[in-house]
């Protein structure tokens, strides 16, 4: 039984090691997702040019036209949008209430409040912090 103790505190300390260095932001692709950051935070109008959800992490992304030109719009996972019975499809008018951050070598903007008509979703409180994540502070 030794042995096996021995073997499963070995297993636990290997992974201890592994895990912090191979740890990806929630993309999958090595890159961290930026915190949401309230002291940036703009109201933002515009026609969705495109949806889409990439990276292994469910989120879902807005291509968003605006009169000063097209911006990145990360929205949260879709899971939530889903829950919470919001879609969009290319040619909604949407505003945007939203964090400017740096991502991927860009700039995106990181939603918290999202009014179509006459319907709100709230992603993130006025702290940023996400409705999903039950209060933890987390990144996109």
């Amino acid at each position: 039984m030794n042995i096996y103790k021995l073997h499963f505190s070995t297993m636990a300390a290997v992974l201890l090691i592994i895990l912090p260095a191979g740890a990806q932001g929630p993309g999958g692709n090595g890159k961290r997702a930026p915190m949401y950051n309230p002291s940036t935070e703009m109201t933002v109008t515009g026609t969705v040019e495109e949806v889409a959800h990439p990276g292994g992490w469910g989120g879902t992304h807005l291509t968003l036209k605006t009169e000063k030109g097209t911006l990145d719009v990360h929205l949260g996972p879709s899971r939530f949008l889903a829950e919470k019975q919001f879609t969009f499809a290319k040619g909604d008018r949407i505003e945007v209430t939203n964090s400017k951050v740096a991502y991927a070598g860009g700039d995106a903007l990181a939603a918290r409040v999202v009014k179509r008509g006459d319907k709100t979703l709230t992603l993130r409180d006025s702290s940023g912090i996400p409705r999903w994540s039950r209060g933890r502070r987390h990144s996109l």
